[in-house]
């Protein structure tokens, strides 16, 4: 502890310095520019170059941690020099978060000052220990996750989507974007260290002159709309729900932007609302499924599915028993390995996504492995106004709202009434569950009234959250109006659901909590 009148230890940060943004332009002329290349070529070398790639990345990670990790040195005790993946054991978020400072390989890296880092939120962006970016992710499991990104990491994460952004129609729309002045804005959870804006703010951190500007999904939709309006963006970033209701304001002609390239992701994007979105904006919408322990998993394809970016990924469909999940069938969860971040091991950890792996070559001609997620599906809110108008809510700013104001992740939003909605908390002590739903109450009635709702009811649901009987997660938003369907108002466990049959069409998501 500090002495009396000594200022505490500095919070970590990338020093000071006005050659950071040219350091960082050179070290991304020499590195991250050839990464693109290296990508692109490999991937024109066939899958066998692919998965001859991924294997040996493969092996260099588990050497690595092996030899750097406590944790994964301890785990992998007793093991051969060249494992395969399947004699691997399985890793949660629980048991990795719980020793965190053994999980990740630089000594120099401790809970305690990722804490203080990630407490002070203008730091979102920066480098912690001058060299690495950090960010968080909430879950409705309530088991928060932190995750730390190396300049390799960051650079891999990079090169996929300049990647998919260099290829078919989209190359094209991407130069037209750069002639129109390559303005670039991301609508996302921007007031704490999500791994959204953390991966944007350190891009723009970098390039002071980049014309890039990050707006927040909290912003009442009249000044959201102005703004956008603005700055002209011709390249738009947001979750699907979001741009749904950013498509709804460009029809009405409100939203006065002309995209050249829209990217979505964070949430589930239907294949109906896809095309939607595409046609309300003018230009072609990429689809990308990541989470915060693994930024880019995979990419939508116009067939319908999410090609695995299997030079710097594996993914595992898999049992309950974590036994492998035949392609065509639907697995009970998903195990991800992620090969380009040393410093923060990601081996076969359980992501908790139900995917379908495409049976056959995806009849797009991508020759990357192809899959479909399941998992929740938040509604967008419509309430109704003074005026009698409708204004559209959008679930991750709702969610953001009770995380902030209540400290809790595992609840539900239900709406039922026009004006009108309810709060379901998992919490079982009486005098908790009430300090709880005061706190979450007062931000959502905060929030509302900035949204011009002052008049709606935010009530205590007595029904605990409820799960999804098709996916198994709880779905966090809920429209329960007259004419939608219902979720059972009963307490349910956090079980898995009956598969489905075979035959049922599973779409392309991305996980909501990534943000």
């Amino acid at each position: 502890m500090a002495a009396p009148g000594i200022s505490p230890p500095d919070l970590r940060t990338e020093p000071a310095s006005a050659d950071r943004p040219a350091l960082e332009t050179t070290r991304r002329l020499t590195t991250w520019w050839p990464g693109i290349w290296q990508l692109w070529w490999g991937r024109m070398a066939g899958i066998g170059a692919i998965r001859e790639a991924a294997h040996s990345r493969f092996g260099a990670l588990v050497r690595h941690a092996r030899a750097h990790s406590p944790l994964y040195r301890e785990a992998y005790r007793g093991l051969p020099p060249d494992v395969r993946i399947d004699q691997l054991p399985v890793m949660t978020r629980s048991a990795l978060m719980a020793r965190f400072d053994d999980w990740v390989t630089d000594p120099e890296i401790h809970r305690r000052d990722i804490d203080r880092f990630l407490a002070d939120r203008a730091h979102v962006g920066e480098r912690f220990l001058g060299r690495y970016v950090v960010w968080k992710s909430s879950g409705t499991s309530g088991e928060s996750g932190i995750y730390v990104q190396d300049s390799l990491a960051l650079d891999v994460y990079d090169a996929l989507i300049a990647v998919q952004m260099s290829t078919g129609s989209v190359a094209a729309h991407c130069f037209a974007g750069i002639i129109k002045g390559g303005r670039a804005a991301l609508v996302a959870a921007t007031g704490d260290h999500f791994a959204s804006i953390a991966s944007w703010a350190r891009v723009v951190r970098a390039a002071p002159g980049l014309a890039a500007r990050g707006f927040s999904i909290m912003e009442p939709l009249d000044r959201l709309v102005a703004g956008l309006n603005a700055f002209a963006p011709v390249y738009l970033a947001s979750y699907p729900t979001m741009l749904m209701v950013l498509a709804d304001e460009r029809r009405a002609g409100r939203l006065r932007i002309d995209p050249s390239v829209v990217w979505s992701g964070g949430e589930y994007l239907a294949p109906a609302a896809h095309s939607d979105l595409e046609r309300a904006f003018g230009c072609p919408v990429v689809n990308e499924y990541g989470a915060s322990e693994c930024m880019s998993i995979a990419f939508g394809c116009p067939a319908g599915w999410l090609h695995v970016n299997a030079d710097w990924v594996i993914v595992e469909p898999v049992e309950a028993d974590h036994s492998p999940t035949p392609p065509g069938q639907p697995s009970h969860t998903m195990l991800v390995t992620n090969l380009a971040n040393r410093v923060q091991p990601v081996i076969r950890y359980d992501l908790g996504d139900a995917v379908t792996a495409n049976p056959e070559r995806c009849s797009c001609g991508n020759p990357l492995p192809a899959i479909r997620v399941v998992g929740r599906r938040d509604d967008v809110l419509s309430l109704q106004a003074r005026d009698g108008a409708a204004v559209r809510l959008i679930p991750l700013a709702l969610t953001t709202v009770v995380e902030e104001a209540a400290g809790v992740h595992r609840f539900q939003i239900v709406q039922r009434q026009a004006k009108a909605v309810a709060l379901r908390l998992d919490v079982d002590d009486t005098r908790r569950r009430s300090q709880v739903f005061e706190a979450a109450a007062t931000g959502l009635r905060r929030y509302l009234d900035a949204q011009g709702l002052p008049d709606i009811a935010v009530e205590l649901d007595a029904c605990p959250p409820v799960v999804d009987a098709n996916s198994g997660k709880l779905r966090q938003v809920v429209r329960e109006l007259a004419g939608h369907r219902r979720i059972a108002a009963r307490k349910a466990q956090p079980v898995r659901p009956r598969r489905p049959a075979p035959h049922r069409r599973r779409e392309p998501q991305a996980p909501s909590d990534g943000r």
